[in-house]
């Protein structure tokens, strides 16, 4: 589309087929969460944890800056987390100012569970996603 002209109707379907592959997976991983006794957001906050990049845990900032809230509502989330043997805080051997988050026992295996159902419904899904992607980047 070029800047400035309207957004044409094929446009508008092509942004809504994305959406909705979107949406479909999203709901597919939500009742995955449930399955295991998960919210949507506990279960990307597990995933925050464990995706991390580095050789540590992540920090509060970190977790905050992943799933796109503010520092007080992700310490809330890993608060809540903790409580039900999700997750650990863990001080930084280098800097003991800092908080690292790592995954409980429990934590790790329900994360394993919904990942591994996720990763064959994207398979799945596979074909949906980059055509819907490619059709609205044409």
């Amino acid at each position: 589309m070029a800047r400035g002209s309207k957004v044409t109707d094929d446009e508008y379907r092509r942004l809504l087929e994305f959406r909705t592959a979107i949406r479909r997976f999203l709901a597919y991983s939500k009742t995955q969460a449930a399955q295991v006794g998960l919210t949507p957001t506990q279960h990307q906050l597990l995933l925050a944890i464990r995706g991390h990049p580095g050789p540590q845990g992540p920090t509060m900032g970190d977790v905050a800056e992943r799933l796109l809230i503010r520092h007080h509502s992700a310490v809330e989330l890993v608060d809540r987390a903790e409580r039900a043997d999700l997750v650990r805080r863990l001080e930084d051997p280098d800097d003991q100012r800092v908080v690292r988050l790592k995954l409980t026992d429990p934590g790790a295996e329900k994360l394993e569970r919904i990942s591994r159902s996720n990763l064959a419904e994207l398979g799945r899904l596979g074909p949906d996603f980059q055509g819907s992607l490619e059709r609205l980047t044409d």
